[in-house]
């Protein structure tokens, strides 16, 4: 079972994916002209536009939903991994594909509230909404529904509470089995509460994590602030292969940065979307501009925050896939959130490992709960869609069935599973949203030509021509762009 897992996340995660992924960073970085770089005051600002009514949520409960779903063990874990496996270069590598991915987020983001809908009463979206709607392609929505469904219902929980798990033991000795029964008890008291109660703990949870964790990264940091010019030059040549330690790996550095850059920030992946569908705001370009910046959120504050405590502190072995180790600072330790906590404790002692653990176990929790949803919608989509093949309850049993299954299994199949997830998701996104280039750049245009009247945008989607935008059409109700907008009940 397990030398197939490896193999199929082997094609899956394959040079093509990778290069795909930069790619459309890349091309959507150059066709919206560099909008995450033009529009970052527009995106600070607009994360505390707008209110949440009976469908939807507000822009900064979005926000926190799709944070919660990027800040995760990914940033923690992931981090550890990348360095682990791909040497200090990888950093850089994460911060070139969330610069990058900043586009494809947009990009995807707005396309999820363009084709939003309406459905048992709360807004749902996504890939799978705007795949049948944009492009006309039923099958190849149904196809990401379920892949979706079985990757953040079934493989993906089962990273974040094995990270968690696995933190909770080394910090406070705790056995796996009670951690794996008190996520169990806390999460189904949540996602039985519905998409309102995740975006009321998110909107708390996340920024207060965030927040802290990088105060004590800060502090590192400054502590050991003389080394900043070497690590930043280390980071760097590493990632050229201009290093003579790591100037063999240069291969590694990219593909393990991209890889957990991607598993963290999720530009591109499918996931934020969802979220950022149920924001209830005038234009859709709104929430890709403020989905856009959680992609710097999670990658340059959060996982650089992570890099540079254990690239500070020296808490790391570099050892590439099939080579021996070029770098062995901790000895026999399996890359993780170990590295994190060994960073800490070294500056501040007896803090380090439960402070990472406790950070670990919020940032872990919140990306299930986010998993949740994004579970529950594209099963929403199906059972409209296609036929009632399960109920929301069944999936929420299983949901919770896998976090206690991940919770006491090995870390290395965890991963395996969670990437194969990632991987075939932003596969079937990303060349979704390279086919739904021309509707979204028209959103972002009309977004930018209104704002230059001097205009509050609000969405019109006759005017651009685009199509099948059915709740913008038919339910969302306005008078010209300049005159006061209201809303049909």
């Amino acid at each position: 079972m397990e030398a197939f897992v490896n193999w199929l996340n082997g094609i899956i995660w394959s040079q093509g994916l990778i290069y795909l992924c930069l790619g459309a960073g890349l091309f959507y970085s150059l066709a919206t002209r560099f909008m995450q770089v033009r529009h970052i005051k527009d995106m600070v600002k607009l994360m505390f536009d707008g209110k949440s009514s009976e469908a939807g949520v507000s822009s900064f409960q979005a926000l926190s939903m799709a944070l919660s779903g990027r800040v995760g063990t990914g940033n923690i874990a992931g981090v550890a991994t990348a360095i682990a496996y791909g040497g200090p270069g990888a950093v850089f590598w994460m911060w070139l594909i969330a610069f990058l991915g900043a586009g494809s987020g947009f990009v995807e983001a707005t396309l999820g509230q363009v084709y939003k809908t309406k459905q048992d009463g709360q807004f749902r979206g996504g890939p799978a909404y705007y795949i049948e709607k944009g492009l006309k392609l039923k099958w190849y929505a149904v196809l990401f529904a379920i892949v979706t469904v079985f990757a953040t219902g079934m493989l993906l929980p089962g990273v974040q509470a094995n990270s968690i798990a696995a933190g909770m033991e080394n910090a406070f000795g705790i056995h796996p089995a009670i951690t794996g029964i008190f996520l169990v008890a806390v999460l189904a008291f949540i996602i039985f509460g519905g998409v309102k109660r995740i975006a009321n703990v998110a909107q708390i949870v996340v920024p207060f994590m965030a927040l802290g964790y990088i105060l004590v990264a800060l502090i590192i940091v400054i502590l050991n602030i003389s080394q900043l010019p070497a690590v930043l030059s280390l980071i760097f040549s590493s990632a050229f292969g201009a290093d003579a330690a790591f100037g063999g790996i240069i291969g590694s550095a990219i593909a393990w940065g991209v890889k957990r850059g991607i598993y963290s920030n999720e530009a591109g992946q499918g996931t934020a979307p969802h979220a950022a569908a149920a924001a209830e705001v005038s234009h859709p370009a709104k929430q890709g501009l403020v989905q856009a910046f959680s992609v710097y959120v999670d990658t340059l504050f959060v996982c650089t925050a992570t890099a540079f405590m254990i690239l500070f502190t020296g808490m790391y072995n570099v050892t590439p896939e099939g080579a021996p180790a070029i770098v062995n600072n901790l000895g026999d330790v399996e890359p993780g959130p170990v590295y994190t906590q060994q960073a800490v404790e070294s500056v501040l002692p007896g803090f380090g490992a439960p402070f990472v653990a406790i950070a670990l176990l919020f940032f872990a929790f919140t990306t299930i709960m986010a998993y949740y949803y994004m579970a529950e919608t594209n099963l929403a989509y199906l059972n409209r869609t296609v036929k009632r093949i399960w109920s929301d309850y069944a999936l929420k049993i299983v949901i919770l069935g896998v976090v206690f299954y991940g919770s006491v299994k090995s870390a290395s199949l965890a991963w395996t599973l969670g990437d194969i997830g990632v991987g075939s998701m932003a596969w079937l996104n990303v060349i979704a949203i390279l086919l739904l280039t021309k509707p979204a750049l028209k959103v972002l245009k009309d977004y930018e030509d209104q704002k230059k009247q001097g205009k509050d945008p609000v969405f019109d989607p006759v005017k651009l021509g685009i199509k099948d935008a059915d709740f913008w059409e038919k339910e969302y109700k306005y008078h010209d762009a300049s005159e006061p907008k209201r809303k049909s009940s």
